[in-house]
């Protein structure tokens, strides 16, 4: 091979390096992280968190824009239309799981546009009263909704939303008729209960223990299956009178389906280690937040289980969206 030639080679291969580099450098601009849910929410809470250890990561910001409404639903269309580019993402509780059980359309197909990233974690919820209801525990409120049928008003974030969901499933296992009053977030949904505009709700840990302390609204119990390490005194729903009843909830990172395999899993590589940074897990726990992480294919399994399971739920229970 003369000089000219390899001269000519050595130069072909050092831009097409500089191409792949430029190519797979990442971010370069603001990344998009769209929450499905107003400020002061669950998710907007877990979304802030997860988007400033980002921000650390990348050295791009890493914007938190709140789209609530429709269990989710505004805000997961607009990331499956978006440009598979990796600068868009979704933050959403597994309501995203409920949504093709309780809507006969929707605007995109959760399993073929959307792609899980990661877990981020799960949230205990909490069953709050207003503090003028007269109850101190579940099997109160139960009897209570049963001597006043159609009475009771609960807030929800939104319809479809977990909130909704986990309601719902309270109302049909303790065979009691109260009534859905949907907001636009749960956010708005908690002030709802503040002011006495409502009777109840059910909401993250993060978003009610505030209030709690205060002593602005009443906390009766947890939804998950077992106590909660971030308010251990507080019972479960089931052993505080209602058996049977269970409602574990978690978070997760999505993006575009159509994204490049190797972005997406840059995406979670990345994801997964802002939720191993000591600072970022010690800021998840002090909100009471349980990281799980897992990679693309691990999440994405997570998520077809859950959309099976959900589905199976919502039928016999008869959950439909209003």
């Amino acid at each position: 091979m003369s000089k000219l030639i390899l001269r000519t080679t050595l130069l072909a291969g050092l831009a097409m390096a500089c191409v792949g580099a430029g190519a797979t450098a990442f971010p370069e601009r603001p990344v998009r992280m769209v929450a499905a849910s107003a400020a002061g929410g669950g998710t907007d809470i877990i979304a802030r968190l997860l988007a400033q250890q980002l921000t650390e990561i990348w050295s791009e910001p890493v914007i938190v824009d709140n789209r609530p409404g429709s269990g989710g639903i505004i805000a997961t269309d607009i990331v499956a239309k978006a440009a598979p580019d990796g600068y868009t993402l979704l933050l959403q509780g597994f309501g995203i799981t409920f949504a093709p059980a309780l809507y006969k359309k929707l605007p995109f197909d959760v399993k073929r546009d959307i792609s899980a990233l990661t877990l981020v974690g799960s949230q205990p919820f909490v069953l709050a009263v207003h503090p003028d209801v007269p109850v101190k525990s579940v099997r109160e409120l139960v009897q209570l909704a049963k001597n006043k049928p159609g009475e009771i008003r609960f807030a929800s974030g939104g319809v479809g939303g977990g909130s909704h969901i986990g309601s719902e499933l309270f109302r049909v296992i303790a065979g009691i008729n109260i009534v859905h009053v949907p907001y636009k977030g749960t956010g708005p949904g908690t002030t709802a209960l503040l002011s006495g505009e409502v009777h109840m709700a059910i909401a993250g840990v993060g978003t009610m223990l505030p209030h709690v302390r205060s002593g602005r609204v009443r906390a009766l119990a947890v939804t998950s299956a077992k106590r909660s390490p971030a308010v251990p005194d507080l019972p479960t729903v089931a052993e505080n009178g209602l058996p049977g009843y269970a409602f574990d909830v978690w978070y997760g990172l999505f993006t575009s389906a159509k994204t490049p395999r190797t972005m997406l899993n840059k995406l979670s590589n990345d994801a997964n280690a802002a939720l191993r940074d000591p600072a970022s897990e010690k800021r998840f726990t002090s909100a009471g937040i349980d990281i799980i992480g897992g990679n693309v294919d691990e999440s994405n399994k997570v998520m077809q289980a859950e959309m099976t399971k959900w589905a199976k739920v919502i039928r016999e229970a008869g959950i439909k969206a209003d």
